[in-house]
Protein backbone atom coordinates (compact mmCIF):
# COMPACT_ATOMS: atom_id res chain seq x y z
CA UNK A 1 0.00 0.00 0.00
CA UNK A 2 1.05 3.58 -0.44
CA UNK A 3 1.18 6.00 2.42
CA UNK A 4 -1.91 7.72 0.98
CA UNK A 5 -3.85 4.44 0.99
CA UNK A 6 -2.65 3.68 4.52
CA UNK A 7 -3.99 7.06 5.67
CA UNK A 8 -7.37 6.41 4.06
CA UNK A 9 -7.65 3.05 5.82
CA UNK A 10 -6.62 4.61 9.15
CA UNK A 11 -9.41 7.17 8.69
CA UNK A 12 -11.85 4.27 8.33
CA UNK A 13 -10.58 2.68 11.57
CA UNK A 14 -11.09 5.98 13.35
CA UNK A 15 -14.70 6.03 12.09
CA UNK A 16 -15.12 2.46 13.37
CA UNK A 17 -13.71 3.58 16.74
CA UNK A 18 -16.20 6.45 16.79
CA UNK A 19 -19.00 3.95 16.15
CA UNK A 20 -17.73 1.73 18.98
CA UNK A 21 -17.85 4.73 21.29
CA UNK A 22 -21.39 5.60 20.15
CA UNK A 23 -22.36 1.97 20.86
CA UNK A 24 -21.14 2.33 24.46
CA UNK A 25 -17.76 0.67 24.04
CA UNK A 26 -14.19 1.86 24.22
CA UNK A 27 -13.20 3.84 21.10
CA UNK A 28 -11.13 1.38 19.09
CA UNK A 29 -11.61 0.10 15.54
CA UNK A 30 -9.83 -2.33 13.21
CA UNK A 31 -9.89 -3.23 9.55
CA UNK A 32 -8.49 -6.11 7.49
CA UNK A 33 -7.32 -5.32 3.95
CA UNK A 34 -6.02 -7.77 1.35
CA UNK A 35 -2.92 -7.25 -0.77
CA UNK A 36 -4.98 -5.64 -3.55
CA UNK A 37 -6.42 -3.01 -1.21
CA UNK A 38 -9.84 -4.58 -0.76
CA UNK A 39 -11.49 -4.17 2.63
CA UNK A 40 -12.33 -7.66 3.87
CA UNK A 41 -13.53 -7.17 7.45
CA UNK A 42 -14.22 -4.48 10.02
CA UNK A 43 -14.43 -4.84 13.78
CA UNK A 44 -14.97 -2.56 16.72
CA UNK A 45 -14.29 -2.86 20.41
CA UNK A 46 -17.07 -4.72 22.27
CA UNK A 47 -15.63 -4.88 25.80
CA UNK A 48 -18.60 -3.17 27.45
CA UNK A 49 -21.56 -4.38 25.40
CA UNK A 50 -20.39 -8.00 25.34
CA UNK A 51 -19.07 -7.95 28.94
CA UNK A 52 -15.84 -9.43 27.61
CA UNK A 53 -12.51 -7.93 28.61
CA UNK A 54 -10.94 -9.55 25.53
CA UNK A 55 -13.35 -7.83 23.14
CA UNK A 56 -10.71 -5.53 21.68
CA UNK A 57 -11.23 -4.47 18.06
CA UNK A 58 -8.11 -6.26 16.78
CA UNK A 59 -8.92 -9.48 18.61
CA UNK A 60 -12.51 -9.41 17.35
CA UNK A 61 -11.15 -8.91 13.83
CA UNK A 62 -8.67 -11.78 14.07
CA UNK A 63 -11.39 -14.09 15.40
CA UNK A 64 -13.54 -13.29 12.37
CA UNK A 65 -10.64 -13.48 9.92
CA UNK A 66 -9.39 -16.83 11.24
CA UNK A 67 -12.80 -18.38 10.68
CA UNK A 68 -13.19 -16.94 7.19
CA UNK A 69 -9.73 -17.00 5.59
CA UNK A 70 -6.84 -19.44 5.25
CA UNK A 71 -3.76 -18.93 7.40
CA UNK A 72 -1.55 -18.40 4.32
CA UNK A 73 -3.97 -15.85 2.86
CA UNK A 74 -3.88 -13.80 6.08
CA UNK A 75 -0.09 -13.53 5.78
CA UNK A 76 -0.66 -11.30 2.74
CA UNK A 77 -3.15 -9.01 4.50
CA UNK A 78 -2.73 -5.82 6.49
CA UNK A 79 -4.49 -5.10 9.76
CA UNK A 80 -5.25 -1.40 10.23
CA UNK A 81 -6.13 -0.22 13.69
CA UNK A 82 -7.06 3.13 15.18
CA UNK A 83 -4.64 2.65 18.09
CA UNK A 84 -1.43 0.67 18.51
CA UNK A 85 -2.31 -2.93 19.44
CA UNK A 86 -1.92 -4.01 23.06
CA UNK A 87 0.13 -7.13 23.96
CA UNK A 88 -2.98 -9.35 23.90
CA UNK A 89 -3.94 -8.16 20.43
CA UNK A 90 -0.36 -8.49 19.20
CA UNK A 91 -0.47 -12.12 20.26
CA UNK A 92 -3.71 -12.65 18.35
CA UNK A 93 -2.28 -10.94 15.26
CA UNK A 94 0.87 -13.07 15.51
CA UNK A 95 -1.03 -16.35 15.87
CA UNK A 96 -3.55 -15.26 13.23
CA UNK A 97 -0.62 -14.89 10.80
CA UNK A 98 -1.26 -11.32 9.67
CA UNK A 99 2.14 -9.96 8.69
CA UNK A 100 1.48 -6.23 8.40
CA UNK A 101 0.03 -3.77 10.92
CA UNK A 102 -0.65 -0.06 10.47
CA UNK A 103 -1.86 1.95 13.47
CA UNK A 104 -3.05 5.49 14.14
CA UNK A 105 -2.57 6.51 17.77
CA UNK A 106 0.57 5.24 19.52
CA UNK A 107 0.56 3.47 22.88
CA UNK A 108 2.27 6.49 24.45
CA UNK A 109 -0.28 8.81 22.86
CA UNK A 110 -3.11 6.76 24.37
CA UNK A 111 -1.53 6.76 27.84
CA UNK A 112 -1.04 10.53 27.57
CA UNK A 113 -4.84 10.76 27.28
CA UNK A 114 -6.00 8.13 29.76
CA UNK A 115 -3.22 8.57 32.28
CA UNK A 116 -0.36 6.37 33.23
CA UNK A 117 -1.42 5.62 36.80
CA UNK A 118 -4.04 2.95 36.11
CA UNK A 119 -3.28 -0.67 36.86
CA UNK A 120 -4.68 -1.37 33.37
CA UNK A 121 -1.59 0.20 31.75
CA UNK A 122 0.71 -2.37 30.16
CA UNK A 123 3.73 -0.67 28.61
CA UNK A 124 4.96 -2.97 25.88
CA UNK A 125 5.03 -1.33 22.43
CA UNK A 126 3.90 -3.62 19.63
CA UNK A 127 7.22 -3.34 17.78
CA UNK A 128 9.11 -4.52 20.86
CA UNK A 129 6.78 -7.45 21.46
CA UNK A 130 6.44 -8.68 17.89
CA UNK A 131 10.18 -8.58 17.14
CA UNK A 132 10.55 -11.35 19.73
CA UNK A 133 8.60 -13.76 17.51
CA UNK A 134 10.06 -15.75 14.63
CA UNK A 135 7.67 -14.23 12.07
CA UNK A 136 8.57 -11.02 10.33
CA UNK A 137 5.68 -8.62 10.93
CA UNK A 138 5.89 -5.14 9.46
CA UNK A 139 4.56 -2.42 11.77
CA UNK A 140 3.85 1.12 10.59
CA UNK A 141 2.73 3.92 12.84
CA UNK A 142 1.76 6.16 14.33
CA UNK A 143 -0.11 7.51 11.33
CA UNK A 144 -2.60 10.40 11.53
CA UNK A 145 -2.03 10.34 15.27
CA UNK A 146 -3.77 13.65 15.97
CA UNK A 147 -6.90 12.48 14.14
CA UNK A 148 -6.79 9.14 15.97
CA UNK A 149 -6.42 10.92 19.31
CA UNK A 150 -9.65 12.93 18.89
CA UNK A 151 -11.99 9.93 19.23
CA UNK A 152 -10.57 9.34 22.73
CA UNK A 153 -10.93 12.88 24.05
CA UNK A 154 -13.27 13.17 27.04
CA UNK A 155 -14.05 9.44 26.88
CA UNK A 156 -11.73 8.28 29.65
CA UNK A 157 -12.40 11.15 32.05
CA UNK A 158 -15.15 9.46 34.06
CA UNK A 159 -14.10 5.82 33.88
Amino acid sequence: MTNKEDKEFIKITIDIARKARENGNHPFGALLVDEKGNILLKAENTVVTESDSTGHAELNLIRLASKKYAHDFLAKCTLYTSTEPCPMCCGAIFWGNVRSIVFGLSENGLYDIIGDDSEEVFHFPSKDLLKRGKKEIEITGPLLEEDARKVHLNFWDNL
